[in-house]
């Protein structure tokens, strides 16, 4: 029950409050039990509305990143998601939760199987995840309607936009430590239209089509 309340106010403080209404993304977000997806020792941080460190230089996204990037991809709820970056799994937790299949690719192995572990304990049975290199994506399931980058690249990777269907939207923040921007890719009958807006700071994504290690 406390954990029940203290997502409410997250979602109420750190979507809601900043004009996120989409009830796909609100509602997910308050079904995922975010202190899962953290150390258990910052567990009763979970939803202050920090990115809290998960290990390995890493962190959970701040629910707001979380709300917004998820709003982005414009979901109908139908759809097959690829996400670079599976981190703690909070994301491709949310996006289990509006209903579309999500693969996801993670580097750091441990940080793979710890969310694989937690995916099968929560019964997300639509998540897949692999351990690998991100950036080249994962051609065995392409194309995707939708691919998130939670990581940012210092361009957009030609291995993703290949595995964009048509009709699909990729979102992923470009840049490094000194300014990124949210770039937002849309196909449509095989032209690309590209809008890139303002972002704050994310891990950089490490890969062959990224950044090196």
């Amino acid at each position: 029950m406390m954990y029940t309340a203290l997502r409410r106010q997250m979602v109420q403080k750190f979507v809601v409050d900043i004009g996120i209404t989409d009830t796909r993304v609100t509602e997910a977000m308050l079904r995922v039990p975010r202190h899962l997806f953290v150390d258990g020792a910052l567990s009763h941080q979970a939803y202050s509305g920090s990115s809290l460190p998960i290990g390995f230089g890493q962190t959970i996204s701040h629910p707001t990143t979380v709300a917004l990037m998820t709003h982005t991809l414009a979901l109908t709820g139908n759809e097959k998601i690829l996400e670079i970056g599976t981190g703690s799994g909070y994301q491709a937790a949310v996006l289990a939760e509006i209903g579309v299949k999500v693969f996801t690719i993670e580097r750091i192995p441990e940080l793979g199987n710890r969310a694989r572990e937690l995916y099968e304990k929560l019964k997300y049975y639509t998540i897949a995840v692999k351990i690998g290199d991100g950036s080249l994506g994962w051609n065995e399931h392409a194309p995707y309607h939708r691919i998130i980058v939670t990581a940012s690249a210092p361009h957009v990777p030609d291995s993703l936009i290949e595995q964009l269907a048509d009709g699909g939207r990729l979102v992923i923040p470009v840049g490094d430590s000194a300014g990124q921007k949210l770039t937002i890719i849309t196909r449509n009958d095989n032209r690309l239209k590209i809008q890139e807006e303002d972002w704050r700071d994310f891990v950089p994504l490490i890969g062959r089509k990224g950044w090196s290690v």
